[in-house]
């Protein structure tokens, strides 16, 4: 029996309404009269496929009050060789640069541009969900071109299972779950995103990506080489769906390296706006003599690249964060770079102030008997060397300024006449770092040059003095090698300074605020933000990782203490809900890939053929009576069992918990936690 979509069903009904017109005898279509057809608006064509209800809904619009069938999208069905021919090959999209609708050869001007807007790539993130010949010859992974009615069954909410809360009394039932509990989900993170969709929709304030960087690189687990295009498109699913997670002043921060960034950021402009960037920042995450490059051809690679985009740049407003070194350490780094060091004077004392003006805003003094030296004096005076200048007497050393500012006019101003010793006006700003504070600002008597003291600069951790300033876009003293101990969890590949994830969340959000990464790794994004008070989604696919996520936060609700956990002031707590999205076709795939001998491959394909959804495109019977699929080699015949599979329906609706052949077979703990976690626990 042939098993179709629902959409595909009705067309062919439709269309042998026509006799052999269009479908000849044999069942062959005759796809050039079709389209012919359809390209002249055929009267009686066009009125028996309006006349389908199904057809009629998925393929027309109301724009300007008038109804419009959206004759291109319907004819691009037909231009699909797979879904109307019994063959097992894939359809190879072509996705690339062109300009004015011709590809990168015909024009040099070019733009990123997606022939097929309705493809969507699920792509199995783990290695083993892929295969060259399943997904086709240069696309190792499982590669579906859809039609709206597939596109909107792919991307319904999915039951959940095996709910559980974790906590420091342990494991539990999760029966309930609310916006400010911390989630983990199973499963393909672009289904799984689109089950998020209507709780979390604009509520994200801060999404970090860390995705396969499209390297081919085997010792890692995910599924890391793509073709180009492919990449694009999987990244550009996912993007698109984020974007709408974001809340309005959310920000999303997504890293990669060299091979892709380029296009990545053409990607991001078109789903973001080129107006939302906010900068790229480059992170060296390599030490020197660790990376090398094919000899003579290349520079070694040492850094990656973290691309920045708002979802409403005019909203949003990143946080101060600042990069600290031990005070003396800095200052001898400074000088070694060659650089000018201006904190280089000391004021020893002020004496007695003369008070020149004073009113309801503004107190003028003057400091005639000031004294000021170097710091080389100072510390030949006092026997001690300069770094102990710099570690006793932060607040007495300082470095003079002539910015411009409207209360240095008004110092000059009104202070014209003084000409010597040290000045000051005292006043309450109204905006900067001491904004709403008295605050008394001093200059230099003789050019009103400000007065800037090194101890304003400086932070105390641990009584140590370290040296703070903002941080820019090279993030270069972020500890990338030896990260076996954070998190407790050895994930060789992949893993992400703790340090790293605690700038961008102190950057882009505040305690309470909503932190997703759904390229989940061994949890370093959800760990930090469970550290820094943030409410966290994370979403993983691979079952290993899974296990070092489950494991490092419960590492972190017992008070782990390495990564950040010092710095935050971190003593444990908290908790976090973990869900699995409930298994459809999944559970068929994952069997079929274990599978190690023709007999348990055929014990899965029995099950599948009672229990499995296959793909629209298989005709069973044909399948079953071909003497050639039982010539092929072991691997060959698991492969295609494997492509028989429907992957729309890797994982149960939740708008079927309730039928009964679903329902049996879910526990009543997770048919509570669905209900409440989809808000439709009065229903």
């Amino acid at each position: 029996m042939q098993i179709e979509t629902k959409i595909m069903e009705q067309v062919k009904n439709v269309l042998r309404q026509f006799g052999t017109k269009y479908i000849a005898e044999s069942g062959t279509l005759k796809r050039s009269t079709v389209i012919s057809d359809l390209d002249k608006y055929d009267h009686d064509l066009m009125t028996a496929l309006l006349s389908n209800q199904l057809i009629h809904d998925e393929y027309t619009e109301i724009i300007a009050n008038t109804e419009v069938f959206k004759l291109n999208q319907f004819i691009n069905m037909f231009e699909y060789k797979e879904f109307w021919e019994d063959s097992f090959t894939r359809y190879a999209n072509r996705i690339g640069l062109t300009s004015d609708n011709k590809f990168i050869s015909d024009s040099s001007d070019v733009v990123l541009d997606f022939p097929y807007k309705d493809t969507v790539l699920k792509a199995g993130m783990d290695k083993e969900d892929v295969d060259a010949k399943v997904g086709g010859a240069d696309e190792p992974f499982l590669n579906e071109t859809l039609a709206h009615a597939e596109i909107s069954e792919l991307f319904e909410p999915k039951v959940f299972v095996n709910a559980k809360r974790y906590d420091k009394d342990g494991k539990h039932e999760a029966t309930s779950f609310n916006d400010q509990d911390n989630l983990v989900i199973k499963g393909n993170n672009l289904i799984a995103l689109h089950s998020l969709t209507k709780r979390y929709s604009g509520k994200v304030k801060l999404i970090y990506l860390d995705p396969p960087y499209n390297t081919g690189n085997d010792s890692f687990k995910y599924n890391d080489s793509f073709n180009h295009s492919t990449w694009l498109t999987f990244m550009k699913n996912r993007l698109e769906i984020a974007k709408k997670l974001l809340s309005p002043d959310g920000l999303i921060w997504v890293q990669t390296d060299d091979g892709e960034i380029n296009y990545l950021g053409i990607l991001m402009d078109s789903i973001f706006g080129r107006d939302n960037y906010i900068n790229t920042i480059t992170v060296k995450t390599k030490i020197s003599g660790v990376s090398g490059s094919s000899e003579g051809k290349s520079l070694r690679d040492a850094t990656e690249f973290i691309q920045l985009y708002a979802k409403d740049k005019g909203s949003i407003t990143l946080n101060p964060v600042y990069e600290t070194t031990p005070v003396v350490q800095y200052v001898h780094q400074y000088k070694d770079a060659g650089k000018s060091w201006k904190y280089t004077q000391v004021l020893e004392e002020l004496g007695s102030a003369e008070i020149i003006e004073e009113n309801d805003k503004y107190t003028y003094k003057y400091y005639p008997n000031a004294k000021m030296t170097s710091i080389k004096q100072f510390a030949q005076q006092r026997s001690i060397t300069e770094d102990e200048v710099y570690q006793r007497y932060p607040e007495k050393i300082f470095r003079t300024t002539n910015a411009q500012s409207s209360v240095r006019k008004r110092v000059k101003e009104d202070l014209q006449n003084i000409h010597n010793g040290v000045v000051s006006i005292t006043y309450t700003p109204i905006k900067g770092k001491n904004a709403n504070h008295l605050t008394e600002v001093f200059y230099t008597g003789q050019g009103k040059d400000m007065f800037m003291f090194l101890a304003e600069r400086l932070s105390n951790v641990d009584g140590n003095l370290m040296y703070q300033q903002k941080l820019s876009t090279l993030w270069d003293n972020i500890q990338y090698n030896n990260l076996k101990k954070e998190g407790a969890v050895d994930f060789p590949a992949g893993k992400k300074p703790e340090k790293l994830l605690s700038n961008i969340i102190a950057l882009s959000s505040n305690p309470g605020d909503i932190v997703m990464d759904f390229f989940g790794g061994s949890g370093s994004t959800a760990a930090v933000a469970m550290k820094m008070k943030r409410s966290f989604v994370t979403i993983e696919q691979i079952s290993s990782q899974i296990q070092l996520i489950q494991k490092r936060l419960q590492n972190v609700v017992y008070g782990d203490k390495n990564g950040v956990s010092k710095e935050v002031k971190w003593q444990g707590g908290g908790s976090f809900v973990y869900a699995e999205l409930m298994e459809k076709n999944q559970g068929y795939l994952k069997d079929l890939q274990k599978a190690t001998t023709l007999d348990e491959l055929d014990a899965v394909f029995q099950r599948m053929k009672s229990g499995a959804d296959l793909d629209f495109r298989v005709d069973l019977a044909k399948f079953e009576n071909d003497p050639e699929s039982k010539q092929l080699s072991f691997e060959d015949q698991k492969k295609l069992l494997i492509k028989l599979l429907d992957k729309n329906q890797l994982y149960y609706n939740e708008a079927n918990i309730d039928d009964a052949d679903v329902r049996d077979l879910i526990s009543d703990s997770d048919y509570q936690f669905n209900k409440s976690f989809y808000g439709k626990e009065s229903e």
